[in-house]
């Protein structure tokens, strides 16, 4: 059974995810992939998503997947009961992934029960291929990933930030391209999809 939690932006959506967890987070420990966020000034969107799990009582572990190697990376999430991926770039996100071989890792991972939380760039990589997203994100800045197959968790392609600054642009010009091709869900940065037990709630 998957269970994912999947957003915009993590803090905007807390009462949500305590919802989600049933109110019982104390003690928890999410394991924590920050590697989308390259651009410094964003940084502080990382803080702020630990934030979250720290007032909500649970344990943060930093996992960096451009700076360990696949051995590390893998024993850590094989542990794992839940994994936070933040936003960021998107196709950074992937190439990393991809150059540790953790797709199909995580995937199997996920559909063994660890809890997914995705944030931004970490919720569009759970759709079946990412490449819809270019519209938000630079491409080249992943200069070694040759193409943009996600890990296929869900059946929708996800659009984060709708007509939240600085994305009201990019967000509608996906949503307006891609809204009779794709299975598009657009939200905001109070919303949130939940897929418990493998259903699907949108919030």
């Amino acid at each position: 059974m998957k269970n994912l939690f999947l957003c915009s932006y993590f803090t905007g959506v807390k009462d949500t995810f305590k919802d989600f967890m049933n109110n019982d987070t104390k003690g928890k420990k999410a394991l924590f992939i920050p590697t989308a966020n390259i651009d410094e000034e964003t940084k502080f969107l990382v803080d702020e998503a630990k934030e979250v799990f720290k007032s909500l009582g649970m344990e943060v572990e930093d996992l960096e997947i451009s700076k360990l190697d696949e051995k590390t990376i893998k024993n850590k999430i094989e542990k794992a009961n839940y994994l936070y991926v933040g936003g960021g770039n998107t196709f950074y996100l992937l190439q990393e992934l991809k150059r540790k071989n953790l797709i199909d890792f995580i995937k199997n991972r996920v559909n063994s029960g660890m809890v997914y939380i995705g944030e931004s760039a970490g919720a569009i990589i759970t759709s079946k291929d990412t490449e819809y997203s270019d519209l938000m994100d630079d491409v080249s800045i992943a200069k070694d990933l040759k193409e943009y197959s996600g890990l296929n968790l869900v059946d929708f392609y996800i659009v984060p930030h709708l007509n939240e600054f600085p994305f009201e642009e990019s967000s509608k010009q996906i949503v307006e391209k891609y809204k009779d091709i794709l299975n598009i869900i657009a939200i905001n940065n109070s919303q949130a999809i939940i897929i418990k037990d493998d259903s699907k709630l949108q919030l």
